[in-house]
């Protein structure tokens, strides 16, 4: 545990693995009241144990010095989401808008010698939500006796599997990366699945996210240009300094990484093709081709070859869904066809020597190597692997390597996963994969807007594969929670939402009268 931690490693563990099940309990429990108890719970520990480990990184060093700032300083922050959980509690549809926004904004916070870029704008909207969420829940006895609505099978193996990853951090020589792992974005993220999932969202909803999605998307490209432009970036020195000794210039724009800013803007492209090729009017194509032709110009400056493969198998994906798998195999073929070719008649055009593991290492930016180390690691540890959050620290250890921030991942999670938690974290990673895929892509070639998720998912889990951050991203969580929320919307839940609505307004509601009222 890093010495920043306040309290002792089998403390924090132990609440580690309490705040999991919590946040679990939301997900699935079999009672509104016992979900809401559960949430809450989640809702008290995830903080405590985030302070806890943060509370001596240089961030916090004003707090600790002045008590009694600190003090107006909580209870101005507790009244500020006090009041923003008044108005989700008033108008639900805001809740849902205000996570879609705060998605992309990260604050980076120093925490065992590691810096984490910390979604504080979306933990403020998800605290809130809670809130407005659990309050009257709590304060309805009969919600105690009416069960909710039943939790499939993607439900449980998701939550399931956040929990054995907590356990399986016991294990681990060193559990800080695990503990930063599930309470700074687990928890907070199963928070924000299952309030996103019991939202009723609208088409006037869906677009109003959609829009502030691709309004920070084209707000972010200008800086991105800007900065293309000028040649300086606003954050992360590490992409600096690259940027001064190699030839070429990535840019990140508002973000700490040109990864993760392509996948972004990958994403929302996605959005925009669905708008694109579902459209039928000609003002909203024209205006769908000039944003995407702008987003295009931001995805080339960051030069992330995962966010370029994520955004061909997303459009590959929506186009199947739109018109059929006839349509887009002829064009696949062609371009596995093409690439093929390039790498194996032209090598020395992508300055790549096929013979040569040092030249492929090069050219895949080091992470040959990695991937190739962490399947020796699972070959090691086959079964329960080395423990959660555990592959920097073994696989520098095996490869005597010294470098900390080129080794954090794999970057490809899969080999990431069955290094850390063996065959059995593997198994639960490929069982989550399968149902996610299952729920998202049923009934999804009738709805533009579920195509869009599910070739989203999609494009999500291969740039994981090439990269990084699968359930550290709220864009996965979000992506499955709408998913799950328009394939069973809450008026066709059964009659156990329909009881919850009869519960909570203390009085006996007709279901049609429930099902109209949730439209």
């Amino acid at each position: 545990m890093s010495d920043t931690a306040a309290f002792s490693d089998g403390v924090l563990v132990g609440g580690m693995v309490l705040a999991a099940t919590c946040a679990a309990g939301a997900v699935v429990a079999r009672t509104v009241r016992g979900r809401a108890w559960a949430m809450l719970g989640a809702l008290v520990l995830t903080p405590v144990l985030l302070l806890s480990e943060i509370w001596n990184s240089p961030q916090l060093e004003s707090v600790r010095n002045r008590g009694a700032l600190a003090l107006v300083a909580a209870c101005v922050g507790l009244a500020c989401m006090g009041a923003l959980a008044w108005l989700f509690a008033r108008r639900p549809g805001v809740l849902g808008v205000a996570a879609l926004a705060a998605l992309p904004f990260r604050v980076p916070v120093q925490s065992g010698g590691s810096t984490s870029n910390l979604l504080v704008p979306l933990y403020v909207v998800i605290g809130a939500g809670a809130v407005a969420w659990l309050v009257p829940r709590l304060g309805t006895r009969r919600a105690g006796e009416v069960p909710a609505e039943r939790a499939g099978a993607l439900e449980w193996v998701l939550v399931g599997g956040i929990v054995l990853y907590a356990l399986q951090s016991v294990y681990a020589d060193d559990s800080a990366k695990a503990l930063e792992q599930v309470v700074f974005f687990y928890v907070p993220f199963m928070l924000l699945f299952a309030l996103l999932r019991g939202l009723p969202w609208t088409p006037q909803q869906l677009a109003w996210g959609g829009g502030a999605l691709v309004a920070l998307a084209l707000i972010f490209t200008a800086i991105g240009f800007w900065e293309f432009q000028t040649r300086s970036l606003l954050l992360n020195p590490k992409v600096i300094a690259s940027n001064q000794v190699e030839e070429y210039f990535r840019v990140n724009s508002l973000f700490f990484d040109p990864n993760i800013y392509g996948r972004f803007l990958a994403l929302v492209m996605i959005g925009l093709a669905s708008v694109l090729i579902w459209a039928k009017r000609a003002r909203s194509i024209w205006l769908t081709i000039v944003a995407l032709v702008i987003l295009w110009g931001g995805l080339i400056t960051t030069l992330s070859q995962s966010s370029f493969a994520a955004l061909l198998l997303g459009l590959t994906v929506l186009a199947w869904l739109r018109w059929g798998g006839r349509v887009v195999a002829a064009p696949v073929a062609v371009a596995v066809v093409a690439g093929a070719v390039i790498v194996f008649a032209f090598p020395h055009a992508l300055r790549l020597d096929l013979g040569d593991s040092g030249s492929v290492d090069k050219a895949t930016s080091g992470r040959f190597d990695l991937m190739r180390g962490g399947i020796d690691l699972a070959r090691e540890k086959p079964l329960l692997g080395w423990g959660s959050g555990s592959f920097a620290a073994e696989y520098r250890g095996h490869e005597k390597s010294s470098g900390r921030e080129a080794v954090a991942a794999s970057h490809t999670i899969p080999i990431t996963v069955a290094a850390e938690q063996g065959i059995v974290g593997f198994l639960a990673y490929v069982a989550l994969l399968a149902l996610a895929f299952v729920r998202l892509l049923r009934g999804a070639r009738g709805s533009p807007v579920r195509a869009a998720i599910a070739a989203g998912f999609a494009a999500l889990v291969l740039h994981t594969w090439l990269y990084a951050a699968f359930l550290e991203d709220p864009v996965t969580w979000t992506l499955l929670a709408l998913g799950t929320a328009l394939a069973f919307p809450p008026g066709e839940r059964g009659e156990a939402d329909e009881d919850v609505a009869a519960a909570l307004n203390g009085h006996r509601r007709e279901p049609a009268v429930v099902a109209r009222s949730l439209q």
